[in-house]
């Protein structure tokens, strides 16, 4: 069974990485069986993520995974070029990601797997880097939002990742243009494609009494949700009815908890905390708005593609959020949704009043964002255009059903490669 590259990711599937596991599913059923490997077992409730009928293998636990290396050392399995690095290295800070994949080298040549793709900018990149090192495997992976735009302290750090990779795919041109900026090896090397989603079947959308917001995230300082509540704060006291709800869960739910009892707002917004992916849809069909108050972080962290931002828009839900980052690439103000500038409860609570007084506008501006996550957003286009890129540009086998996927395509023919 040909395997044209593997996934490699921290931890799959992941709650709040969605967009990976809707790809890799994707990517099946167009025709690539990629090998899906993760490092680390997942920590989800099984109900949060969505089911997957797609084998993944799981590396063994740290302290496990090392005495197997160990083993392999003392009995002279690897080649010589592991064997020395490993020695050389063993005790510097990260070098689990090595011991990785020296476990992962001879496992992927058994599956006859050359090129890795990883997710985020972080730990299997990391990993991924170090399969080149040890084995000559190529990569290539995604950068999202804080994995590119904040520097880690790590032996290897963007820099060095983007200057290995085979190829670097960023979710926003936004941040296409801040790696190129960053990390001159990227220059022509960074391509953008935009996170892919399922677009939901059309459906009715009976008004919700009184009017009812939705707000979906984890509880950080990114998502913005205190200028949310500061909103609601706002429009509660100019003596509007309505209802707001906050799905997520995360390390910020007790100051949240805590801003909504000040001002006194617990029968207006309520925090849920995570909820699986068909709750989150069943509430979009039946929301008036969705509201995502992105703001800059500190260290310099923000979103980039926020993903719920196009399912709302692709459920037709009147979408708002702010100018950060790649949002603007999603919405257009005052054609397919509204945008404000972040950290501005202000401007946030002028624009929910405008939609909550003209349902006309606001219906307008639903139809026209799910007509735009149609073009822009759909799985099988995005997963198509990474597709193609990957077997064109970087030569890597397309598998019969691929082909068959695509009968129009004529993808570059290649021969297979031996390992070392």
């Amino acid at each position: 069974m040909i395997h044209p590259f593997a996934y490699l990711f921290e931890r799959f599937p992941s709650f709040v990485q969605t967009f990976c596991y809707r790809e890799v599913r994707e990517m099946v059923r167009q025709g690539m069986n990629p090998l899906v490997v993760s490092l680390r077992q997942p920590e989800d409730a099984p109900n949060l993520a969505e089911p997957l009928k797609i084998p993944i293998t799981y590396l063994p636990p740290e302290k496990q995974l090392r005495s197997e290396i160990d083993l392999h050392l003392v009995a002279r399995n690897l080649p010589s070029r592991v064997r020395k690095i490993l020695k050389q290295r063993r005790s510097e800070t990260d070098s689990q990601r090595m011991f990785e994949a020296a476990w992962l080298g001879p496992f992927l040549a058994e599956k006859g797997v050359r090129h890795v793709h990883a997710h985020f900018g972080g730990m299997a990149a990391r990993t991924a880097w170090w399969l080149g090192e040890l084995y000559g495997i190529g990569f290539s992976f995604t950068g999202h939002a804080n994995d590119i735009f904040v520097e880690h302290d790590v032996p290897v750090g963007n820099a060095m990742l983007v200057k290995r990779a085979k190829l670097v795919i960023t979710e926003t041109d936004f941040a296409r243009r801040w790696m190129e900026e960053q990390h001159s090896p990227a220059k022509g090397k960074v391509v953008r494609i935009y996170n892919g989603i399922t677009i939901p079947e059309a459906a009715p959308r009976p008004p919700a009494n009184p009017p009812h917001i939705l707000s979906v995230g984890r509880y950080v300082e990114k998502k913005g949700f205190s200028d949310l509540i500061e909103c609601c704060h706002l429009i509660r006291d100019r003596g509007l009815d309505f209802l707001c709800t906050i799905a997520g869960g995360g390390p910020l739910h007790e100051e949240l908890l805590q801003q909504i009892q000040r001002l006194r707002l617990e029968s207006y917004v309520r925090l849920l905390g995570p909820l699986p992916q068909a709750e989150v849809a069943s509430l979009l069909s039946t929301v008036n708005l969705f509201v995502l108050a992105c703001v800059p972080e500190k260290d310099g962290g923000s979103d980039n593609l926020p993903t719920v931002v196009a399912e709302a828009m692709a459920a037709g839900v009147p979408t708002i959020s702010t100018t950060v980052a790649g949002v603007p690439e999603m919405i257009t103000s005052e054609q397919d949704g509204l945008l404000v500038e972040p950290r501005s409860p202000a401007q946030l609570a002028a624009a929910v009043e405008r939609l909550f007084d003209d349902p006309t506008l606001a219906a307008r501006l639903g139809a026209a964002g799910r007509e735009k996550a149609q073009r822009k957003f759909a799985i099988e286009n995005t997963v198509r255009e990474l597709k193609h890129l990957m077997v064109d540009r970087l030569r890597l086998p397309a598998p019969p059903p691929a082909r068959v996927y695509d009968p129009e395509w004529q993808p570059v023919e290649r021969k297979w490669w031996r390992f070392w």
